[in-house]
């Protein structure tokens, strides 16, 4: 399932096209995903001007001119394409010919926005959502009110992430799991972060000292933003919105790579797989104590 990086990188390509303009026409082609779509969506999206994409966690979040947000989740095999307006042209009235071709068998919304550019999310094992909700009330929404703050933003720190660990039995890597302590962290990059921080995964969360957490929280973050910046990893269905695959996969250093060397110098350890909470765990037991 995408995790923060690859929502992330999909948030920022779909920004250009959708920023600023407004949705021609809304094609809703089932009746539901994961959960059913919202009452009239296509009414409701139809003739909306995007304001602005956020990214709350996993979830993109597109708020309208119509007071309403729409919530994106990608699933497990959700992707967003874009078709630029380059593919449309018009006519001496003005209307629209779109030289598109027909959507595809699992294109299941499909946003013609006023330029003729189209966006279509695509979701074939349909696990992803979409929801139309009044922006003011968000905070309140059932997929948004139990988060915790985001892991590159101001309000997650060492203070605060020792504070929430503070007398926890449970082990580090299931904690940065919970999305009530941290938003947005996924099995990929906790892996990848502990073995930065030699931290073993199996460790109590409130065993965890100070100076460890203090050392842990800019590991995350950068962690983080270098997926970002390698546009997330792409080990099965993640695409970004121009088709391309992430690459952050090729630097892995632990997730995946059970019974390959150790990549700390001078460790020739291998790297192990133990499953936590029905999650595979990857981590080197010499250098993560």
């Amino acid at each position: 399932m995408p995790e923060l990086p690859e929502v992330e990188t999909v948030r920022r390509g779909l920004e250009p096209a959708m920023v600023g303009k407004k949705i021609r026409y809304a094609d809703i082609r089932r009746p539901d995903l994961r959960w059913p779509f919202p009452e009239n969506m296509s009414d409701r999206l139809t003739g909306a001007t995007v304001l602005r994409l956020r990214r709350r966690s996993k979830y993109i979040l597109c708020d309208l001119d119509t007071s309403e947000t729409l919530l994106i989740h990608l699933g497990m095999s959700g992707r967003m394409t874009i078709l630029p307006k380059s593919n449309a042209k018009t006519d001496i009235l003005g209307n629209f010919h779109h030289l598109h071709p027909a959507p595809a068998k699992h294109d299941h919304v499909v946003l013609d926005m006023a330029d003729g550019t189209r966006i279509s999310f695509n979701d074939a094992r349909r696990f992803g959502s979409m929801d139309l909700i009044t922006t003011n009330g968000l905070g309140n929404h059932k997929l948004i009110a139990h988060l915790g703050p985001e892991p590159l933003g101001n309000g997650f720190d060492a203070s605060y992430l020792f504070e929430k660990l503070n007398g926890k039995t449970s082990p580090i890597k299931s904690a940065l799991l919970d999305q009530r302590i941290v938003s947005g962290l996924g099995n990929i990059y906790v892996c990848e972060s502990l073995w930065r921080a030699r931290i073993s995964p199996k460790q109590l969360s409130g065993n965890v000292s100070r100076t460890k957490i203090d050392n842990l929280v800019p590991i995350i973050r950068d962690v983080l933003l270098e997926a970002i910046s390698a546009g997330g990893s792409s080990l099965k269905d993640h695409r970004q919105t121009n088709g391309d695959l992430g690459y952050f996969q090729h630097t892995f250093a632990a997730y995946g790579r059970e019974d390959e060397a150790c990549k700390a110098p001078n460790c020739k350890n291998l790297i192990k797989r133990i499953v936590q909470a029905g999650r595979s765990t990857f981590f080197c037991d010499n250098c993560q104590k």
